[in-house]
């Protein structure tokens, strides 16, 4: 398989001036440039800018992705959205990391999976990640703490840090990480968290909010009214020097005596994190093996026990003479076999079969079969 990149870069606050995409057209002659987005795919040589300089100057956010299992997404937002203080916690080495501009803070979340399948259609990825973005502005830091979850994952994997990540403990838990949104399951599936992981994780998470009640004007008027022009002064200045998402919510908040929920303290470390999602999964897979040894063994018992239409089917694929129903007929003796095996009538199964072989010792090309498949 060829090499495959693809960079897409998204402008949501403002639009690019046309002096900032001729800029933008000096790192490629090839991309595909609109006053909002930058898109290019590479099947040999690589992007000749940097993507973190090109989103601190001109981009709200960014998606890299690779046939060898690369996935990476970087998003800015105004730094009243998200204070650097509330993101460090969720960083990891070179998986998830955050800094600031005089303007901006900027986020960056990598995940390499190179066993993993790859996918065509990387290009509609953005689109369904986009709105995390919106959630962290509003306060919401589950993306931080699922992009910390797949770091994790990663680290257990890297030898000489198993030390380091046993001593380290999780970050702050978010409320609501038993039931993302749309856009945070997309980011879960984008950087590869597992969901045996999660689920654990998620047990430490208390239950998110609903969403505020409509407010009405009528509600809102004295409330308004009754702030202190200390607090209205400050509110007007948080909004002349927008765009602030979380500015309404917090409004809402103040107005109406609620609090916005906080996250729970990171108690677990992080090898306690991962001895139960081990635990988790191969109780999963456990369960899930037994289900199926069940559904089999349900299975030969009915088909032991009406066995006759079965034989019936085999003598009419055998008498096609062809090479695609022997298959299907020695298939079928195949689970003949095992059903009477499970139902203790081994010696009736080998009568049968021994008479089938003498009928059609003729055929070589069936009994080659059954040969094979140890039908004798």
């Amino acid at each position: 398989m060829s090499e495959y990149q693809y960079y897409e870069f998204q402008a949501l606050d403002r639009p690019l001036s046309r002096e900032e995409q001729e800029q933008l057209r000096a790192i490629s002659s090839r991309a595909r440039i609109t006053a909002t987005s930058f898109t290019n795919t590479y099947n040999w040589g690589d992007l000749s800018g940097s993507p973190r300089q090109m989103v601190e100057r001109y981009f709200d956010a960014h998606l890299y992705v690779t046939n060898w299992g690369t996935h990476r997404l970087m998003l800015r937002l105004p730094k009243q959205a998200l204070p650097l203080p509330a993101a460090q916690p969720y960083c990891v080495d070179q998986y998830v990391d955050a800094w600031t501009t005089h303007t901006h803070l900027l986020l960056d979340v990598t995940s390499e999976d190179e066993g993993g399948d790859w996918v065509e259609g990387a290009d509609d990825s953005l689109t369904a990640l986009i709105g995390v973005r919106d959630e962290l502005a509003t306060g919401d830091l589950r993306p931080l703490y699922l992009a910390w979850l797949s770091a994790l994952a990663a680290w257990e994997l890297e030898d000489d840090e198993e030390e380091e990540y046993r001593n380290a403990h999780e970050p702050p838990v978010p409320p609501g990480l038993g039931d993302l949104t749309a856009p945070q399951r997309a980011l879960a599936d984008f950087l590869h968290v597992d969901a045996d992981l999660l689920a654990v994780a998620a047990q430490a998470s208390p239950a998110a909010p609903g969403p505020p009640a409509r407010a009405t004007k009528k509600e809102l008027t004295p409330l308004v009214a009754a702030l202190p022009d200390k607090e209205k002064n400050d509110l007007l200045l948080r909004l002349a020097l927008g765009p602030e998402c979380r500015l309404h919510t917090d409004l809402l908040h103040r107005l109406r005596g609620t609090t916005v929920p906080a996250t729970s303290p990171g108690l677990r470390s992080a090898a306690q994190l991962l001895d139960a999602f081990h635990t988790r999964r191969t109780e999963r897979r456990q369960r899930a093996e037994h289900e199926r040894a069940k559904a089999r063994a349900e299975r030969l018992t009915t088909l032991a026990d009406e066995a006759e239409p079965a034989w019936q089917q085999v003598e009419a694929r055998i008498a096609t003479k062809k090479t695609s129903s022997y298959d299907t007929a020695v298939t079928l003796l195949a689970e003949l076999r095992d059903a009477y095996a499970h139902t203790g009538r081994d010696a009736d199964f080998q009568q049968r079969l021994t008479r089938l072989r003498d009928n059609y010792q003729r055929r070589p090309g069936l009994i080659h079969r059954l040969d094979r498949h140890g039908l004798r």
